[in-house]
């Protein structure tokens, strides 16, 4: 039998290192998903729904680093896959996508499933090109491949499916893999950053997922510069953690001390982050930023200075210029700050013995303590990513993926998928909000087919928690969040698999201990309180008098009791 342009396509792809891709199979795809069987080196993960083939690929990108691979059939298939390619893209993470496409005769005649992914997937890629033939396969591919590791992004590659099965007689060329460049600042700004820096009193660090690798450059500098660390949601994991100048988040699911740590100072130095937020930042302090990306610099906010480098090495070559400053009273309030608001948090994530409720922080805390050292967390967007946020214990070995950039609904499960494919012999938890692992509850199945251990926190509180939370907040109220959800344990348990439903807040060690020492996937459906607040690191007047608003519309409108349960979720702990 002949080599194809399929096999091509398979053995570059298993001798660059990929261990598997994500996808669904389908017509135009059957030449390449035949290669992969018969290669026998990468392995299929069949999922139910292209979006989860992205999604699991990018979480295996971000938590290996290396190249990951996704797949879908010409049209509707791979259309399917543009959500988490866009979360993948925004996250910066290396993923390849394979976008079979109709026959090549038919392409411009409006044939059936067409469609255009070369001007589909611009928006969400740094490459996209179509194979015309089977000869400018390896040209193409490899020059993707290449992109979306070295530009830290995503890269498209479109066959058509008989284009796939062409004759292409050409070896797999060898895959070298260049490591990361390491970025240093010219002299002269590493000199004007230790001026800026020396000169102002009390000076904040604000770190995102640009410190990955630099956490004792952060803390060392934090010593010399006695200067609290605020982090970003994305830097938590690599921030956080055995840091005596933490003080917390800042935005809107942060800490009132990790805003005020920024608010108060009047020099920030921003490291490795692109936060999005602008009414966090300052006014008045001077504001420089290190990242590796030029575009990133000055993005957010005016800059003083903006330092392109590694944070890294930039820090390593920066710290010689530091002169140790010994007034630590903005440290010290910081750090004040930071235990008050530690403390008020903390007793929200308490649960009494003769209560009835069961609160999202506690459940959070509770699968915290009970985790693995070593494990991997995903989360929703929406409330569970403030529950993460704040009550999610991170050690330097742990890691925590979601949709921090895109913010997509439905996240959690599918790259929790991801990451246990990538790392079978580690627990992975997904914290899921019962909208979002409705919304992609397909992929639960694709635990039960491939047999990965995930296990899933479902926080069952009947609605779509945040939009509900920001209309409230607006003024408006809440409309179209209802949630009328089945019995999650019961169904997984229907399924062949572990489920387990909590109602009473007494019984949730035990469940939350059983699921995750369980050998094989599972669930635990945790009926959580559904008027749970989400309360900033700050109110403005203004978002009080919207609250205050919804409040006499929930009356006028008949739904006072709403407000009573409102008052005794979050009054009455």
């Amino acid at each position: 039998m002949s080599r194809t342009a399929a096999d091509f396509m398979a053995e570059t792809l298993s001798r660059a290192g990929v261990k598997r891709i994500y996808g669904v199979v389908g017509d135009s795809l059957n030449g390449f998903t035949d290669s992969l069987r018969r290669l026998k080196s990468i392995e299929w993960i069949h999922v139910r729904h292209e979006e989860g083939a992205a999604f699991a690929a990018g979480a295996e990108a971000y938590l290996t680093g290396q190249l990951a691979v996704c797949a879908g059939s010409c049209g509707p298939g791979n259309l399917h896959l543009i959500n988490g390619l866009y979360d993948a893209h925004r996250s910066g993470v290396p993923v390849l996508a394979i976008a079979a496409h109709i026959p090549s005769t038919e392409i411009g005649i409006d044939y059936f499933q067409a469609t255009h992914p070369e001007g589909l997937f611009k928006e969400c890629s740094h490459y996209v090109e179509l194979v015309t033939r089977g000869d400018q396969l390896p040209q193409i591919l490899l020059r993707a491949m290449r992109v979306a590791v070295a530009q830290r992004g995503v890269a498209v590659v479109v066959i058509p499916g008989d284009v796939a099965l062409q004759p292409l007689d050409k070896p797999p060329p060898n895959w070298i893999l260049p490591s990361p460049p390491v970025v240093l600042p010219a002299n002269d700004q590493l000199q004007a950053l230790s001026e800026l820096l020396n000169s102002n009193k009390r000076v904040t660090l604000f770190c995102g997922a640009g410190c990955a690798g630099a956490h004792d450059e952060v803390v060392e500098l934090a010593q010399k510069l006695k200067s609290p660390v605020v982090h970003s949601l994305r830097g938590k994991e690599h921030i956080e953690y055995d840091n005596p100048f933490d003080v917390g988040m800042t935005g809107l699911v942060g800490f009132a001390s990790g805003y005020w740590a920024m608010k108060k100072c009047d020099a920030l130095l921003m490291l490795g982050t692109d936060f999005p937020y602008r009414q966090f930042f300052p006014e008045k302090a001077r504001i420089a930023q290190i990242d590796l990306r030029p575009a990133a610099l000055g993005n957010r906010c005016p800059l003083d200075l903006g330092i392109l480098g590694s944070v890294k090495a930039t820090l390593r070559a920066l710290l010689p210029l530091i002169e140790e400053k010994t007034d630590s009273a903005h440290l010290n309030e910081a750090l004040r700050d930071y235990r008050r608001a530690r403390a008020d948090l903390d007793s929200l994530a308490e649960s009494g013995s003769n209560s009835k409720l069961i609160h999202p922080q506690y459940v959070t805390r509770v699968v915290s303590d009970l985790a693995e050292h070593d494990a991997i967390f995903s989360c929703d967007v929406g409330t569970p990513i403030a529950w993460t946020a704040r009550y999610l214990k991170m050690n330097g070995r742990r890691r925590l993926v979601g949709s921090f950039n895109h913010g997509s609904m439905a996240n959690a499960m599918l790259q929790a998928l991801g990451a246990q494919a990538a790392f079978p012999q580690r627990q992975v938890i997904s914290f899921s909000g019962d909208g979002g692992f409705t919304m992609m509850m397909g992929e639960f199945v694709t635990l039960l087919q491939t047999g990965l251990p995930v296990k899933i926190v479902v926080l069952n509180n009947g609605t779509l928690g945040f939009v509900e939370l920001e209309m409230k907040a607006s003024g408006f109220l809440d409309s179209g969040c209802d949630l009328k959800n089945p019995n999650f344990a019961a169904m997984a348990q229907a399924m062949g698999m572990k489920g387990i439903r909590v109602e009473r807040p007494q019984d949730l060690p035990a469940a939350v201990g059983e699921a995750l020492q369980h050998k094989g996937p599972a669930l635990l459906d945790v009926v959580s309180t559904r008027q749970e607040l989400v309360m900033p690191p700050t109110t403005t007047l203004d978002e009080a008098h919207k609250f205050g608003l919804f409040m006499l519309k929930a009356v006028l409108d008949g739904r006072a009791g709403e407000l009573i349960d409102l008052a005794k979720v979050n009054l009455t702990r």
